[in-house]
């Protein structure tokens, strides 16, 4: 009897052994074909945004002066940040092209006649010379017209100082000073015919007019609506066309974004409220709910921006992202968060074993969450002494959780 019972338990004890060892096995397999069970944790960040299409408006002034017609010479960049009363473009003068032929022409009978006498070489022409085949090979692949513009003027003034030289130490009446007397003639005809026009205020010098500047105006914001914005028949992502006629400033310290919207965040928002405008470059700029115009189910909001406004000088509809909020810190997926008496969980495996830790969610869209740790002032307004409150295990960066717990 002793030895049936023996035999009994001993049958037992192997048909517990299979068992676990089909369960661990099954186990395995499930890990291998479900590696997604656990997920490791890793700063991230969440945002809540929509895309959306804004109208800049800009603070802007139109400069035209009367020979408009005859066409214009920029003497600043488009861009280019100019102080008032700085020269930014000029008018050609009625005989321009004439004139800048016949300077042409002298340039060259002077450079011959320069040529032919080796005499008048002196240690300031060789100077000369050395800075102008200088500044030839600096702008030798060069594409920016700023810069070859530049390095241009340098090289005639150089070319004229030359000539100068040379007709100073020819004798008085000879040819080379003969042909600089005609060129200064000329020269101060080009000049004394041409109107130039200076910036009324500091800012950024455009010559891309659209007709808009005196319609969106920071005085227009009462008068602005979704309608009359859409009947402007604006292309998105048009760059506005540079005119030959007139130029403008743009105040570089302030611009605006009115930018239709109907989503619940845009409709709780208020006015001062801080967002996020994400550009078409990707790049992200702070901005601050300015005006809000009613419109039933949606609303017109104006975003006031105080940071790269020159990226916006070359457009007036744009789309952007509009980023209502952003967190930053450790990021779980929404399905490893349990609840328990209005507290919440993750499950963390390590070497083998579980822990329920308590997490604090920060912020939550509709897939992941951002959690941190309690503090342990937090812990006791929650209601745990503090010898619960020193039993507690903390979650940290690429610590391993269940997705599903």
């Amino acid at each position: 009897m002793r030895k049936r019972n023996i035999k009994i338990i001993k049958r037992i004890i192997v048909i517990l052994v299979i068992a676990l060892l089909v369960y661990f096995a099954y186990i395995v397999v499930k890990l291998v074909k479900n590696p997604t069970d656990t997920f490791l944790i890793e700063d991230g960040k969440l945002y809540d945004e929509e895309s959306a299409t804004g109208y800049v408006i800009r603070k802007e002034t139109v400069i035209q002066g009367n020979n408009y017609k005859n066409g214009m010479l920029q003497i600043k960049s488009e861009g280019e940040k100019v102080a008032k009363d700085e020269p930014i473009f000029r008018y050609y003068s009625n005989n321009e092209e004439n004139l800048q032929k016949k300077i042409e022409d002298l340039d060259i009978k002077i450079q011959e006649a320069m040529e032919n006498q080796k005499d008048l070489y002196s240690s300031d022409m060789k100077l000369l010379e050395k800075q102008i085949e200088q500044e030839l090979n600096e702008v030798i692949g060069i594409y920016d017209i700023k810069k070859i513009t530049e390095t241009k003027k340098d090289i005639s003034s150089n070319i004229t100082k030359k000539a100068k030289i040379a007709g100073e130490r020819s004798p008085a009446g000879s040819y080379i000073k003969q042909l600089i007397e005609e060129r200064s003639t000329y020269e101060n005809q080009l000049n004394s015919g041409a109107e130039y026009i200076n910036a009324p205020e500091s800012g950024i010098v455009s010559y891309r007019v659209d007709g808009l500047e005196n319609v969106l105006t920071e005085e227009s914001f009462n008068t602005l609506n979704t309608k009359f914005l859409e009947d402007l028949n604006l292309r998105t992502g048009e760059v506005v066309a540079s005119s030959n006629e007139s130029g403008k400033i743009i105040d570089n310290f302030n611009c605006y974004i009115a930018v239709p919207l109907s989503s619940e965040e845009a409709m709780q928002k208020k006015i001062g409220d801080s967002v996020k405008i994400r550009l078409s470059n990707n790049k992200e700029i702070s901005a601050n709910v300015e005006y809000i115009v009613e419109e039933g189910e949606q609303r017109l909001i104006i975003f006031k921006i105080q940071n790269s406004v020159e990226e916006l000088c070359n457009y007036r509809k744009i789309s952007i992202d509009v980023i209502w909020w952003s967190y930053s810190g450790l990021k779980v997926p929404n399905s490893s968060i349990i609840e328990e008496n209005n507290l919440k969980y993750i499950v963390r495996t390590r070497a083998g074993y579980l822990d329920k830790i308590l997490v604090k969610v920060l912020k939550q869209n509709s897939t992941y969450s951002i959690i941190s740790r309690y503090e342990n002032s937090e812990l006791a307004e929650l209601g745990f002494d503090s010898a619960q409150i020193r039993q507690l295990k903390t979650i940290a960066l690429y610590d391993e959780i269940l997705l599903k717990p």
